[in-house]
């Protein structure tokens, strides 16, 4: 798996994959869903934000 994770270390290091990672940040991680959030829109959300985790879990081990 250590493989993996540098490359996803050196993808994301670039000036394209910074904006890429700090864009996909802004579309789950920062974003906020209204009290009348269906539960299904909840668990939507929440497995996007585990996958971009997920991303920042393997760059942090790629370094």
């Amino acid at each position: 798996m250590e493989g993996i994770e540098v490359n996803y270390a050196k993808t994301f290091s670039t000036a394209s994959g910074k904006e890429v990672l700090k864009h996909l940040r802004k579309i789950t991680i920062e974003r906020v869903l209204g009290a009348s959030a269906t539960e299904a829109e909840l668990r939507g959300l929440e497995a996007q934000r585990a996958l971009v985790h997920q991303i920042e879990n393997f760059i942090q081990r790629g370094k």
